[in-house]
């Protein structure tokens, strides 16, 4: 799948992130033309300057609100195909800061939109949202694509408002113009590189490397974990098959399999495992804002009408994680990791 993308010309935003980082890296192993457009990374520990992927792309420093900027880059990019990963991505942040979430993910999606409209040289368009636009009843059943967006928090509501920007575009524009659009609503992802705050792996990776206690605030909340790789192949999967056939345009849950969607503790038990070293982690209920307890994902439209299906169970994941952590810590070959489980 990855030849298709040779010397294709590929705008990604958000390419700073820990999604946008790898998603970089895969991209210019596979030989294609890319330019990102993010802000910079937030944290001075962060897998974009790591992995050392701006040297082979044209990294465009920048603030998806600015909408001038925006399109200066996007005009001179002229790209076949656009991943819009930007995003304030982070729940407690919303809280937090909800204007600027809402500004960042619904303005930032309606600009990048806009942009899209102003070349004509786009031939697919994915919005890469979250498994958390659903309207989240706490059932044990997946959400499938046909249920009702309604993010609690202004982080999945502002997801949800995206979504809905994307189908009025879609609609309104997009598709008289002959321009695929999709939206994939991902699951929670980890992997190496992720130095988030509020993150489960990135907490437990710290406490591990420094000899201390996890703290876990929600042991019993299950989540659709799954390595960062999978999602990633499964967006470029439908850039590429609607890029091929505009007709498989539409709306795709990315997730692992049910089996696979595990306790926030069971989730620290297999990290503890793997890590080794007397890795442990306790309960450590903080009072915070409301965040989800269940939420999974069904993925049968995906695996129906792209073939694709997730590559890795949640202890290889974890294990690839792992490698990748214990690697850097050491001063080791991090980018011939990623390399190696691309």
């Amino acid at each position: 799948m990855l030849d298709f993308y040779k010397n294709k010309k590929v705008f990604i935003t958000g390419h700073t992130g820990f999604k946008g980082s790898w998603l970089s890296k895969m991209l210019i192993m596979a030989g294609a033309d890319v330019t990102g457009y993010s802000l910079k990374p937030e944290c001075e520990e962060n897998l974009f300057d790591i992995s050392q992927v701006a040297g082979d792309m044209n990294s465009v420093i920048g603030d998806v609100r600015d909408f001038d900027a925006l399109r200066k880059a996007f005009r001179q990019a002229k790209p076949d195909i656009v991943i819009h990963m930007a995003a304030q991505p982070l729940v407690r942040v919303s809280y937090k800061l909800p204007q600027y979430t809402y500004e960042t993910n619904v303005m930032g999606t309606v600009n990048l939109l806009e942009c899209v409209r102003s070349v004509d040289s786009v031939g697919s368009v994915l919005n890469v949202t979250t498994d958390k636009v659903y309207e989240n009843v706490e059932t044990d059943r997946g959400y499938t694509e046909d249920d009702k967006l309604d993010g609690y928090d202004p982080y999945s509501n502002s997801k949800s408002c995206s979504e809905l920007v994307t189908h009025s575009y879609r609609r309104s524009f997009f598709d008289d113009a002959g321009i695929p659009v999709s939206t994939a609503r991902a699951g929670n992802v980890i992997g190496g590189g992720d130095f988030s705050k509020d993150r489960i792996i990135p907490d437990c990776v710290r406490a591990a490397i420094a000899g201390e206690t996890i703290t876990v605030r929600n042991p019993d909340a299950v989540r659709p974990f799954q390595l960062v790789l999978d999602p990633l192949y499964a967006y470029l999967l439908i850039a590429q098959k609607q890029y091929e056939d505009r007709k498989l345009a539409g709306y795709y849950n990315v997730g692992p399999e049910n089996e696979d969607c595990i306790t926030v503790g069971e989730l620290t038990d297999i990290f503890c495992r793997e890590w080794g070293d007397g890795a442990h982690w306790e309960s450590h209920a903080d009072d915070g804002p409301h965040e989800a307890g269940l939420l999974k994902l069904d993925c049968t439209k995906i695996k129906t009408v792209l073939g694709w299906k997730p590559k890795y169970d949640i202890k290889t994941a974890i294990a690839r994680t792992v490698e990748w952590s214990k690697t850097y810590a050491a001063g080791g070959d991090v980018i011939g990791v990623m390399e190696r489980q691309i």
